[in-house]
């Protein structure tokens, strides 16, 4: 892998994070009771996690000018990875057997596909 491909497939992940850091501020946000549904949908967290969203696709919009299309969407499955972590440390939620084994997977994938790139 060239060392311009792998910036841009960083530029990838730190999208896929930043997207999954705004899923959790969405769902934050969405455990609170507001007074009108008007808070409901403008108050900080929601266009803070929105503007999040807006960023980090623009970032993958840049990284797939070098990225191949074909290997985006194997970094883009990180996104479990965070989303999971994301769950157990801000929502309590257990991983199960079924759930490491799922991660597991996805990283074995990501790894062997990395390895089969060219370049």
């Amino acid at each position: 892998m060239s060392l311009t491909m792998a910036l841009y497939a960083g530029v990838l992940l730190l999208g896929t994070f930043i997207s999954s850091v705004s899923q959790v501020i969405l769902k934050k946000s969405a455990a609170k009771t507001y007074e009108s549904k008007a808070r409901e949908y403008l108050n900080f967290s929601v266009i803070f996690a929105y503007t999040l969203f807006f960023l980090a696709s623009l970032m993958c919009i840049v990284a797939y000018r070098v990225v191949p299309l074909s290997f985006g969407p194997v970094l883009e499955a990180t996104s479990y990875i965070y989303v999971t972590i994301f769950g157990v440390v801000f929502f309590k939620e257990r991983i199960t057997k079924k759930k490491l084994l799922a991660l597991v997977l996805i990283l074995l994938g990501i790894v062997i596909y990395s390895f089969g790139i060219p370049g």
